[in-house]
């Protein structure tokens, strides 16, 4: 391996630090690396190219208050593949917010479990306003761009995806009519090139939908209109239309009024969801459902007259305290909503009926899953596979990696084993593809027991057999959520 210590970021945080999302796997980084010819343990296919990007939320201040792991700046980790090699970076996301709080040394903004007015500038941003631009949560490359989004909506940030270059913000966002900026989960169509957005927030209409093109033109914006804010975290697609949610999970509108911003589930409110036409034609659809929450949607296609939608299904999205254990220790603290375990999530089908306004929709498995990945060329049409990970009950962390065959129903899961944790793993096609699962499955690993990182390879037809190739990163990575491939093919020019 041949690595490079690019920059070192200055950090205020404790060198005792004991806070469960600022240690252990969660324990921050602070050095930015480029590193070629990583040590490989078995072989790289050749024909796996392109490269494999995921977003981590890695605070580098003390919070102003609580602390919540969704706070973090952003931090990117790319490694690319080529003829049989792999290399590596990492980044912070320069957002507007973390080159501020560098300058002060300090944290400026207060994060989700705290109150705006205890943040110390005036300014800010997010849905919930005065808040940092962490641009931590998701990754998507558009138009041989990686873009950066915040899950409370913000600024899109623009990085080269192989070495992490940053030109600045995407320019085509600035056209974008909501207030807040972007969300989190733009939805790559990779058969048009075109990019399905959204923003939300506090003033009417609550709700955009944003079309950009192939080569990043803000085609159309659409409102869609809420009964008031709401707290929308993913949206899907089909080739015609895309799928958002007004879901009964958001702030309470009462402590709303008087600047508490408290989500709340109301079970006894329907779940919504909107289908509006792709191409800005016609009336937004709505269409309701079994109460619940849902993080992540798999996918959307569309079957004869009905809009078929897949997605987590959260049993109790808002789970009461309990006594902490030693292996469920947050059942008391607002970390519980954070555990997969206590949230109940699930594989659920939504079928939404376009001629008769019917609504249908059926568990798709009984084991507890989240953060679903599936061939993206398939994004939008009629999947048969979907890759699940499956969390540590207790925590935020990724235990183990579940193939979903939706045909047969079949589930095949390979587990990383004792105190190692996973990522958010993406399908990489294999170059010449013929089948949807003709590829591999890559993903990022925490490994506590031996203080380091790799980058774990599957043959994705066969995961049970375990990873073909093992990829060691300069240093342990502190574990994140969302990632995405990019195949060469859709990478910009070197």
């Amino acid at each position: 391996m041949a690595a490079t210590l690019r920059h070192t970021v200055h950090s205020t945080l404790p060198a005792d630090d004991t806070h469960p999302y600022r240690t252990g796997p969660w324990r921050p980084n602070v050095n930015e690396w480029d590193a070629d010819h990583l040590e490989v343990e078995g072989e790289l296919p050749t024909d796996l190219s392109g490269v494999y990007l995921r977003n981590t939320e890695n605070p580098v201040h003390p919070s102003i208050g609580r602390y919540h792991p969704f706070d973090g700046d952003g931090m990117l980790h790319s490694i690319a593949f080529h003829d049989g090699i792999a290399g590596y970076r990492n980044r912070f996301v320069r957002t507007d917010g973390f080159l501020a709080e560098q300058e002060a040394a300090e944290a400026l903004w207060t994060g989700m479990l705290d109150l705006p007015e205890h943040s110390k500038r005036e300014d800010g941003w997010g849905a919930r306003g005065r808040m940092k631009d962490a641009s931590s949560t998701d990754v998507v490359v558009h138009n041989g761009q990686a873009l950066t989004s915040f899950w409370q909506c913000g600024d899109l940030y623009a990085l080269d995806p192989v070495t992490l270059e940053q030109p600045g913000k995407a320019a085509w966002a600035a056209d974008f009519p909501s207030p807040t900026g972007i969300s989190a989960h733009p939805k790559l169509d990779e058969r048009t090139g075109e990019l399905l957005v959204f923003g939300y927030g506090k003033e009417w209409p609550y709700l955009h939908l944003g079309i950009v093109s192939a080569d990043g033109v803000l085609e159309r914006s659409m409102e869609v209109e809420l009964p008031g804010p709401r707290l929308p975290h993913d949206m899907a697609f089909t080739e015609h239309y895309a799928v958002l949610n007004d879901l009964p999970l958001f702030w309470d509108p009462d402590l709303l009024a008087q600047g508490i911003h408290l989500p709340r589930f109301f079970p006894d409110v329907p779940s919504r969801f909107a289908i509006v036409r792709r191409d800005g034609t016609g009336e937004v659809r709505w269409f309701e459902a079994d109460p619940t929450y849902v993080l992540h949607w798999i996918n959307a296609y569309e079957d004869g007259d009905e809009v078929v939608l897949d997605g987590f299904f959260q049993h109790d999205p808002s789970p009461r305290k309990r006594e902490a254990t030693d292996t469920h220790p947050h059942m008391a603290s607002v970390y519980r909503y954070l555990d997969l375990s206590q949230l109940q999530a699930r594989p659920h089908r939504w079928r939404f009926n376009l001629v008769t306004g019917e609504t249908r929709e059926e568990p798709l498995s009984d084991r507890i899953m989240e953060f679903g990945m599936i061939n993206g060329q398939v994004a939008g049409r009629p999947h048969r596979y979907s890759y699940d990970m499956t969390g540590a009950p207790g925590w935020f962390l990724f235990d183990g990696l579940v193939k979903h065959d939706l045909h047969t129903g079949r589930e095949e899961r390979y587990a990383f084993g004792e105190g190692v944790f996973g990522s958010e793993t993406p399908f990489a096609p294999r170059v010449g593809a013929t089948a949807e699962d003709d590829g591999y499955l890559v993903t990022f690993t925490t490994d506590m027991g031996r203080d380091c990182s790799e980058c774990l390879v599957f043959d994705a037809t066969d995961i049970t057999s375990g990873p073909i190739a093992r990829v060691r990163l300069p240093e342990r990575i502190s574990s994140g959520t969302h990632s995405c491939w990019t195949p060469s093919s859709a990478l910009p020019p070197t």
